[in-house]
């Protein structure tokens, strides 16, 4: 019963996407052109980060599960205020091990995550053209040492990204829409 209840909201648009994987895997540009094609908000998780966060970040230093709880939770608050509002969105976040994946889909049947799955030299490219981003290509080593990719976890499609960006949007819209995108009212603010 609850999963049909979830496919139907998923079905008629009223649903969050969570676009994950590692920095550097396309999370931002996968998630905003797929917000745009849907007409939905988005939100990129590296806005919910602390300052502290961020500064650790940039000073190189990985990540830990202190820094990490606090920002999951601040993105399941909004994920929760834009169900209850009724509104589809989009929103980023790396979701790196399966535990932070379960921490944002439990309880939200509204919610999909999409896993871009991309190799390591990939990543290491993206990361290298990358400027201005407070996170250094130094602390890819971490964020794959902390990565557990999904394998046939409820709520979750993994993607492996190829050709363009419109590309790999086409391909996640056809797998969560079989039948086409659902026509969606006018989204909810961001």
């Amino acid at each position: 019963m609850e999963r049909a209840t979830a496919d139907r909201g998923v079905e008629s648009g009223n649903v969050i996407v969570i676009i994950a994987g590692p920095s550097g895997s396309g999370k931002t540009t996968i998630g905003t052109r797929l917000a745009t094609r849907l007409g939905w908000p988005f939100a990129d998780a590296d806005t919910f980060h602390s300052a502290a966060a961020i500064a650790k970040m940039h000073r190189g230093e990985p990540l830990t599960d202190a820094d990490r709880w606090p920002w999951l939770h601040a993105i399941g608050a909004w994920m929760d205020e834009e169900i209850a509002a009724g509104h589809a969105a989009v929103v980023t976040c790396s979701a790196l091990r399966r535990e932070y994946r379960d921490a944002l889909l439990g309880g939200r049947p509204e919610a999909r995550l999409v896993y871009l799955a991309e190799d390591r030299d990939m990543l290491t490219r993206h990361l290298a053209g990358r400027e201005g981003h407070f996170f250094p290509p130094d602390l890819l080593d971490s964020q794959l040492a902390a990565q557990d990719v999904p394998h046939g976890e409820p709520q979750v499609l993994v993607v492996t990204p190829v050709g363009s960006p419109a590309d790999t949007v086409a391909a996640i819209v056809a797998q969560l829409w079989p039948a086409g995108p659902p026509a969606v009212d006018a989204p909810g603010p961001a």
